[in-house]
């Protein structure tokens, strides 16, 4: 089963066994899209926390559906017939999606214990989903064999991305 590894190992040159596939693209794509959310979230206006939580888990299980959708329509179309073993393994490696979409909305749903309002609840998740972002792009990196360096720069490519969605948030002024 496909786990993402929070502090992974370089791969070690001499074993010989078959490597792991551990992706990261769909963290990174969940983190993204996390931060789209609390940014368009709040630039049409307040809203209540439980609204927001329920926004970002949402659309974080949408995506990953259609994420599944597109990967199986796209063997029908090469002539396989992919089957329900095949569906479930898809589903698998497109769930961090979703899971990309849980610290946020866990820090939405506990910025009130931080005495924050409607708006710091939203910028703290706009902060959250950008650092996860920059860590699964380095951490990404480093487990398929990169340099520490190659990482970093992976991680500010990823901060960069980020950041261009806090500026269009700031922008709009909320």
């Amino acid at each position: 089963m496909n786990r993402l590894l929070p502090w992974p190992r370089r791969p070690d040159p001499t074993d010989r066994r078959p490597a792991s596939r551990t992706d990261y693209a769909g963290a990174l794509y969940g983190s993204l899209l996390a931060a789209s959310v609390i940014a368009a979230a709040s630039a049409v206006g307040d809203h209540p926390r439980l609204q927001l939580v329920v926004l970002l888990l949402v659309t974080g299980v949408v995506f990953w559906a259609a994420h599944v959708y597109a990967h199986l329509a796209g063997e029908r179309q090469v002539g396989r017939t992919p089957g329900w073993a095949e569906a479930r393994q898809v589903g698998r490696h497109e769930w961090p999606i979703v899971e990309a979409a849980v610290l946020p909305a866990a820090a939405v749903a506990l910025s009130p214990l931080l005495g924050l309002g409607l708006s710091g609840a939203a910028w703290l998740a706009l902060a959250v989903a950008v650092a996860q972002q920059v860590a699964w792009a380095y951490f990404g990196a480093v487990h398929a064999g990169a340099s520490r360096a190659l990482a970093g720069v992976e991680g500010l490519v990823n901060l960069v991305l980020g950041l261009v969605i806090v500026a269009a948030k700031a922008a709009l002024g909320h």
